[in-house]
C-alpha cells in the first residue's frame, strides 16, 4: 500500500506513523479526484434537494480511510469487557518470570478509556497506550526505568529487565503528544531473583497456569512481606483455586478424619551447584580440570552435584594462545539437616472449607 500510494521513507516508519502517512495519501488522492472529476449533480429528487455523487475512486478512498481510523481506534483501546463481568476497578499486575523477565497483565474498563480520552482532550489524537516501568530504589523511591508502547487486542506484555536482583513496579495509562501521562492503574512492587538455573520458568510463557506456583513464589508469594493482593486475586480467578502456603490452602486425608488410614509422607531432597561466568571468547576454561564449552559471547554455565560436605572447586581460564592464565577458587559447603516431622491436629476446622 505504501508503494502504491507513493509514501517515501516507509521502510523506517513505525506502524502508527505508516498508518497516518497512508491516511494522508488517501486524503490527497481524494482532493485530486475532486479537482479532476467534479461531482455529477443528482437529478432533482421529490423534495427538490441536490446531493453530490461520489466517484468510484472517492468511495474507495473513503472506505480505506474509515478502515484506517477503525484500526487506529482498536490499537488505542486497551479495555475489555470487565464492566460486563462486574469488575469495579482497573488493575495492572506484575509477575516475575525469571531474573531478566517480567510479565505485566492488565484489565481495564471501557469507561476508564473514555475518561482518559476526556482528560487528554486534543492530545488524545496522538496519545499512545503505554506501560511505564519503574525501578524501586533502596530508599523506597522510584525511578522511571523504561516506557513500553502497547496496543489493543492484548492484555499482557513481557518486559526484559536487567541488574538482578532488583525491584520494579508499573503504571498503565496513555502518553499524550505533549509528554503528559494519564495513569489508569498502578501495580505493586515485585523483586527479580538472583540469576541461576533454579529461577528459570520452562514451558510456554503463554500458559501461566503451568507455572503459577513458581511465578507466585518468585513474585513474593512466600516471602515475609508477601505478594500483592492483585496478583493473588488474578491467579486465583484464572486457576479457580487458592494460592498460598500448602498449610493454608491444602489438606490431605487427615482433614477428613482418616488419620489411621493415611499414607506415611515420604520426603527426600538433593542439591546441585550451578557455576556460571564470562571470559574472553575463544578462551579455554576448566572446572575441576574438566573443560567447559563457551557460548559465542564468552559466557558459560556448569551444573554439578553438590555433596553434603565442604568442597573446593578451582575454575581456570586461559587465553587462546596460552600465554595468560587466571584461576578462581570457589569454596562451597553443604550441611543438610532433617528435622523432626510435625503432625497437625486434623480435628481443627479448615478455614477454607
Amino acid at each position: 500500500m505504501a508503494k502504491k500510494e507513493g509514501v517515501t521513507g516507509w521502510h523506517s516508519m513505525r506502524k502508527e506513523e505508516l498508518i497516518d502517512a497512508l491516511a494522508k495519501a488517501a486524503r490527497r488522492r481524494k482532493r485530486r479526484g475532486e479537482e479532476l472529476e467534479p461531482p455529477t449533480p443528482k437529478k432533482s429528487s421529490t423534495n427538490g434537494a441536490m446531493a453530490a455523487r461520489l466517484t468510484p475512486a472517492q468511495r474507495r478512498a473513503k472506505s480505506r480511510i474509515e478502515a484506517l481510523r477503525s484500526r487506529l481506534s482498536n490499537m488505542k483501546n486497551i479495555s475489555g469487557d470487565r464492566e460486563q463481568n462486574g469488575q469495579e476497578e482497573d488493575r495492572v499486575v506484575l509477575m516475575v518470570r525469571d531474573a531478566y523477565w517480567l510479565q505485566a497483565h492488565w484489565e481495564v474498563r471501557p469507561s476508564s478509556v473514555e475518561r482518559a480520552r476526556t482528560a487528554l482532550g486534543h492530545n488524545w489524537h496522538g496519545a499512545k497506550p503505554t506501560l511505564r516501568v519503574y525501578r524501586v530504589l533502596e530508599d523506597g523511591s522510584s525511578a522511571l526505568y523504561r516506557e513500553v508502547e502497547i496496543h489493543g487486542g492484548v492484555n499482557h506484555w513481557y518486559i526484559d529487565v536487567d541488574e538482578p536482583p532488583s525491584q520494579f513496579r508499573a503504571e498503565l495509562g496513555y502518553r499524550g503528544d505533549n509528554e503528559t501521562f494519564y495513569c489508569l492503574c498502578r501495580s505493586s512492587k515485585v523483586a527479580t531473583p538472583v540469576p541461576g538455573s533454579a529461577d528459570a520458568v520452562n514451558g510456554s510463557w503463554g500458559d501461566v497456569a503451568e507455572n503459577a506456583d513458581r511465578i507466585f513464589a518468585m513474585s513474593g508469594g512466600y516471602s515475609a512481606e508477601g505478594t500483592s493482593m492483585e496478583l493473588q486475586q488474578l491467579l486465583e480467578e484464572r486457576l479457580q483455586r487458592r494460592m498460598g502456603r500448602p498449610t493454608e490452602t491444602r489438606f490431605g486425608n487427615g482433614a477428613n478424619g482418616m488419620q489411621g488410614d493415611r499414607e506415611e509422607l515420604s520426603f527426600a531432597i538433593d542439591a546441585e551447584l550451578v557455576i556460571y561466568g564470562a571470559t574472553t571468547p575463544r578462551a579455554h576454561v576448566t572446572v575441576e580440570g574438566e573443560p567447559v564449552k563457551l557460548r559465542p559471547d564468552g559466557t558459560f554455565a556448569v551444573r554439578m552435584h553438590l555433596p553434603d560436605r565442604r568442597q573446593v572447586v578451582p575454575v581456570v581460564a586461559s587465553d587462546p594462545d596460552g600465554v595468560e592464565q587466571r584461576t578462581i577458587i570457589l569454596g562451597v559447603e553443604r550441611n543438610t539437616k532433617e528435622l523432626e516431622p510435625v503432625v497437625r491436629d486434623a480435628t481443627k476446622s479448615n478455614p477454607y472449607s
